[in-house]
This record gives C-alpha cells, structure tokens and sequence, in this order.
C-alpha cells in the first residue's frame, strides 16, 4: 500500500522529470543526455562481470571507474574518427553530395518529365547556387560550427557523467527520502528505454549496412557496376539507421541518386533492393524494438513526427527513447 507521502512523492518526480527532459531539449542538452547514458549503460552491463573477479569493494570501484574512462576515451576516439572520415577524401561528404547534385544534372535526359518538373531548370550551377548559398548563410554556418564545437564539449562532459554515476553505484548508498527514490526510478525507467531503444536499433542498423555493404561492394561489382563514394553511402547508411524508420528512407534516397549515375535501370534495380530490406527493417523493428517496449512501428513514427514539429532534430532522435520511457512509466503504473 502506498502512503499518501510516497504518492506526492511520486507526483512530483514526474512533474520534475518531465520539467527536466523539456529542459534538455529547450536547453539543447540532448547530446550529453544520450553520451551520459551510454557510457553509463555501458559501464552498468560490464561491471557484473568484473564483480565476479574483484571481491574488494575497493577493488571494484576502481576496476570501475578505470571502465568508465576506457568507455569515454574510446566513445571520445569512435566521434573523433568519423569526423575525420567524413572529412577526407574516401568519405567526403560534400563530395558526396556535389556528386548528387552532377548526377541529377546529368540524368535529366532519361528521367520521366514528371520527375524533371521537380527538378531544378536547365542552365542550373549547383557549384554557383553552392557558393551563392554559403554567402548569403556564412553568420549562420560560423554559429552552427561554434555549436557542433559545444555539443562535442557537452558530449565530453555527458560522458564523464555517466561513468562518474556509474562508478557512484558500486557503493550502493543508503536508501534516499521518497522524492530522492522516486527520482531515482524515473531515472532508472529512462536509463531502461534508452538501452531497450538504442542498443536494439544498433543491432538493426548493423545488420541493414551489412546487407547494403553486401549490395554496394560484392553485388553491383559482379555486374560491372562501381558506385562512386561506396564507403561514404555504407557509412550514411549505418549512421543514418540509427534512427528508427526516417534513417532508412534518408540512405535509401542518397543510394538511390548515387546509383543514377551508372543508369536509371542501376538506379530502379538499388531502390528494389532497398525497398526488400526497408520491409526487412520493419519486421527487425517489430520483433527487436516492438518486443523490447510494445511498440509498434507507427507509435514510434507518430511520436517522431510530433518530437520533430515540437523540437526540430533533437526531438525528432529523441522521440523514440522518451516514446518507450513514457509507455513504460504508464505501464509500470497499470495505466496501459
């Protein structure tokens, strides 16, 4: 039986953490938010292994917190080395997206009129309209650098949060006040649906680049055909399906356009295929993440939809993980 004191305490959690997620995404806190919880994650599913060697309490937090550090500096490494990818030559990504535009330019003669009335008119310059644009939006590019420069600081700092909580853990504190506890397992169900979220869309993602590396690198060479930029597309495909359902369509667009550039034919064969393993992702999604949070595939769409009119980008990655923290707080209190 819960006490009236336990229930206002629980109340206010909700309203705290509720004010609190608002906060992150208002704040644009989102990127040290999701590295907090995945060094964190990370550290809490490893540390049982390391308990099973370590019999002093001592021994066990250090043998933690040196966890946390190797997870940070390695996240740190893994962010470090794909912007350098993407910066050079084998993955240049404003190559890859000139590219995109040359191919449009060039395709017009065997594209459908209905498709080339979408299209950009003749006489188009996608290197001028480029450098037009990058003028008129220089004041805007040098903040949005400042701002990558400040997320990569917040992820640094997330980081080192997540590892210093988890190592907090291996002390096991004395149980808190009722507020402090049901913070705590607010705190604990989002910790929950980001693993349930991100790892599982890991996995899928995973197995939807082996597939597209399979096509790209092994398939379309048997036949003669090489596709420009190969390791940049299987590496927009991989990053890119990291979020759920939207991230497949945005790598199958890139491919696709990219694939035009050999012929349309090329091209229809590219979508075909991507449409067979778009299908395949949404059975993965149903059996892996569906069964993770009872979710299907369109409450997490609508909830993306909304999250992204609501908050722009942030919302829009963050939709799924507060999506399967919000069903599993409901759940937990018998309300679904």
């Amino acid at each position: 039986m819960i006490s009236p004191d336990e229930r206002t305490a629980i109340r206010a959690s909700w309203v705290l953490a509720t004010a609190a997620a608002l906060a992150v995404l208002h704040l644009h806190l989102l990127p040290a938010l999701l590295a907090g919880l995945l060094v964190y994650e990370l550290v809490h599913l490893l540390t049982p292994y390391l308990e099973k060697r370590i019999f002093s309490k001592r021994g066990r937090v250090a043998a933690v917190a040196i966890l946390g550090a190797l997870i940070v500096a390695l996240a740190a490494a893994a962010i470090t080395g794909a912007v350098v990818f993407f910066r050079s030559d084998a993955g240049n990504l404003s190559g890859l997206f000139g590219k995109m535009a040359q191919i449009i330019e060039n395709s017009r003669a065997s594209l459908p009129d209905w498709l080339n009335d979408l299209l950009p008119p003749n006489g188009f310059d996608p290197q001028m309209a480029t450098v037009q644009w990058l003028r008129e939006h220089a004041a805007e590019l040098r903040q949005v650098g400042k701002e990558a420069g400040l997320a990569f600081a917040h992820i640094i700092v997330g980081m080192v949060i997540g590892a210093m909580l988890a190592t907090r853990e291996v002390y096991h504190a004395t149980p808190a006040g009722p507020l402090a506890t049901s913070l705590v397992e607010r705190a604990t169900r989002l910790g929950d649906a980001f693993r349930n979220i991100v790892f599982a869309q890991l996995r899928i993602s995973a197995i939807n680049t082996v597939f597209t590396a399979i096509y790209l690198a092994v398939v379309l060479p048997l036949f003669g055909v090489h596709l420009p930029f190969t390791k940049t597309l299987i590496a927009v495909t991989f990053i890119a399906g990291l979020l759920p359902v939207i991230g497949n369509l945005i790598s199958n667009s890139v491919i696709v356009v990219v694939s035009l550039a050999h012929s349309p034919q090329i091209a229809a064969a590219s979508l075909a295929f991507l449409v067979i393993v778009h299908k395949f992702e949404y059975f993965l999604n149903a059996r892996i993440v569906g069964r993770r949070i009872n979710a299907r595939a369109w409450e997490i769409l609508t909830a993306m939809v909304v999250m992204e009119a609501a908050f722009g980008i942030a919302g829009l990655i963050a939709a799924p993980i507060f999506y399967a923290w919000l069903k599993s707080e409901l759940k937990a209190s018998g309300m679904v």
